[in-house]
């Protein structure tokens, strides 16, 4: 299987430009880049697509550059709704910090950062118009579909030109790094052409691209995203406990297609993990191939062991097990309750576990009540903060799966 066709079976092929793109591809060593607009100070689950694209690329042999876009993250590309926010130039320069040291750790220091500022800075806007704008015809950029379905509800000139910003950036990168081949989400196809039309003009010659399909779920809804919050790359904003409960739950029918995507794992052995996932579904091995192949990559394999044992402890009932910093990972975005001494049945219902003092001790004498993972039947049982972990947490569970925590002054 050559590169190319890897790339297809992997479904990360959507749009393409250049006819002997896959000879490219396949042949000798060729610079190529994708790019990325810092309007965070990490990138999430949805970039890391494109990332593991270009890190195989990277792998066969081919030259990265990653652009980090603090001109075209002054502007903000188009959205399908509404003009983007404002960043401030602070904030601008403090997500380019956090987003060029993400993908140089992704990419081992391997890749070739760079930022488009750098050759944006102090250019005449005059010259600007003549060098980009007289090549560029508007009826042109009209039809571009981002900004074609924003003309009913309006389009701030600085949006309608960020088309000639990005094509220019590739124009800038052909010239000056070599740079024939363009690879990023399907979302930038308009801007990616842009680039290439531009490229032709200006240089009599043909440049590359390839874009990747969206990911998303069976729902239709953004890889990577968790009621409605982003999965972060930053260990800092999204642990690797909270990275691996997403993935090991993902879709049955979805995950095969991720480990594709998102793996370097062989074909054969990705067809292996999808005979068991049809097979036996319930061992889970493909999710736990996921898991392990992405916050690997991300946090480092101990991050990844760790992730595993709180997963497991707390399903285990192993609670004790945990340090305080591993049960902040697997209660993030829980505000603990103010615990206080007390006997357990006015603790359940002190703190809400239970709705009155007979329902708790109905679950407390039928076994339902655990306290740091020991089960207790004792009506007469005393919470205390002795009894905490690390003289900090108590975690009490009702049942199989309800989890409550507490934290003690």
């Amino acid at each position: 299987m050559t590169l190319f066709e890897e790339l297809q079976w992997r479904g990360l092929i959507k749009d393409t430009a250049g006819e002997d793109l896959a000879d490219k591809l396949n042949g000798d060593p060729i610079t190529f880049y994708w790019g990325t607009d810092p309007t965070a100070d990490s990138l999430h689950l949805g970039h890391y697509s494109s990332l593991v694209t270009a890190k195989r690329l990277a792998k066969a042999g081919h030259h990265p550059i990653l652009l980090c876009g603090g001109a075209t993250g002054l502007i903000g590309d188009p959205r399908p709704t509404a003009e983007r926010e404002i960043i401030s130039k602070e904030q601008l320069a403090k997500n380019l910090e956090g987003i060029q040291a993400q993908v140089s750790r992704i990419f081992d220091g391997k890749a070739e950062v760079v930022n488009n500022y750098d050759w944006f800075k102090g250019y005449e806007l005059t010259d600007f118009l003549r060098d980009v704008g007289k090549y560029v015809n508007v009826n042109y950029m009209l039809d571009k579909d981002i900004i074609h379905r924003r003309l009913d509800t309006g389009i701030t000139f600085a949006e309608f030109t960020y088309t000639l910003i990005q094509g220019y950036d590739f124009l800038w990168l052909y010239e000056n790094k070599g740079c024939i081949l363009q690879a990023e989400g399907s979302d930038q196809w308009g801007n990616i052409t842009t680039g290439l039309d531009l490229i032709k003009k200006k240089t009599g010659h043909d440049a590359y691209a390839f874009t990747m399909p969206l990911v998303l779920d069976k729902y239709g809804n953004k890889f990577g995203k968790s009621e409605g919050n982003a999965l972060w790359l930053d260990r800092n904003k999204t642990s690797s406990y909270e990275l691996y409960q997403y993935l090991i739950n993902v879709d049955d029918e979805m995950v095969i297609s991720y480990l594709k995507i998102f793996t370097f794992l062989t074909p054969d052995e990705i067809m292996k993990l999808e005979k068991s996932n049809n097979e036996n579904p319930h061992l889970r091995e493909a999710h736990k191939a996921l898991a392990r192949a992405i916050i690997t990559d991300l946090h480092g394999e101990e991050a990844y062991l760790e992730a595993v044992k709180i997963s497991e402890s707390l399903f285990n009932g192993n609670i004790k097990e945990l340090t305080a910093h591993q049960l902040e990972d697997a209660f993030k975005g829980i505000e603990p309750f103010v615990a206080e001494e007390a006997n357990l049945v006015d603790f359940l219902v002190q703190f809400g576990i239970c709705s009155s003092k007979r329902e708790a001790r109905e679950f407390i004498s039928n076994g339902s009540i655990s306290v740091n993972g020991d089960k207790v039947t004792d009506l007469d049982y005393q919470v205390t903060k002795n009894d905490s972990i690390e003289q900090k947490y108590v975690v009490i569970r009702r049942g199989k799966k309800k989890y409550f925590i507490g934290k003690f002054a």
